[in-house]
């Protein structure tokens, strides 16, 4: 009996499709790339992903991912402490960070509210977001949601639940890109562009 006719690969192929963006097309293409592969790599892989379920944890202050208590932005006491910015996911951080211009800390939500979905305020990281502003010296939320209908029904929601502490909310700025030209733009491009403006 063949490889195939034993399922093993067809095995492989179904648990590589539960991969977010991975169609059934990729997941054989990766399946037969791993079959190709020394077995150190494919190895190296497996002893990868098994140390990262082992190993990786959310962070007890921002629910990044961490190995540690504290991840290393939470834990860094150069970082303003004033200045929180609220984001869906741990990989968003790692977006924001390459661009060097924030120095503050984050909390993930660990998604956005759908309600269709199930995602309603109590699966979020909501209420923890509340009491780090109760109990923290925070100044400032900046809230980096998606620019999508979840996103901004997320950034709503926190907008309204914050009001009784005082603290300033501000929603970042999305519109043209760098280099982009204006004629090429969709209209809500181009309008959340204007009503981005700032003074010069």
């Amino acid at each position: 009996m063949s490889i195939m006719e034993k399922g093993i690969v067809e095995n492989l192929i179904t648990e590589l499709t539960k991969l977010p963006g991975i169609g059934r097309k990729t997941a054989q293409r990766l399946a037969f790339f791993i079959l190709t592969m020394s077995q150190e790599d494919a190895k190296g892989i497996s002893r990868a992903i098994n140390e990262l379920k082992e190993k990786a944890r959310f962070c007890r202050e921002c629910f990044s991912i961490t190995e540690n208590d504290l991840c290393s932005i939470c834990s860094n006491n150069s970082r303003d402490r004033s200045k929180l910015c609220v984001v869906e996911e741990p990989s968003n951080i790692l977006v924001i960070e390459r661009t060097g211009i924030f120095n503050g800390l984050y909390h993930v939500l660990l998604g956005a509210l759908s309600p269709i979905d199930g995602l309603t305020p109590d699966k979020l990281k909501i209420n923890e977001l509340v009491e780090r502003v109760k109990k923290d010296s925070i100044k400032e939320i900046i809230i980096a949601t998606n620019p999508n209908t979840k996103g901004e029904m997320t950034a709503q929601y926190i907008n309204e639940i914050l009001k009784p502490f005082h603290v300033k909310v501000t929603r970042i700025a999305y519109g043209l890109p760098i280099g982009g030209d204006i004629e090429f733009a969709d209209e809500v491009t181009l309008g959340k562009a204007i009503e981005g403006r700032r003074e010069i």
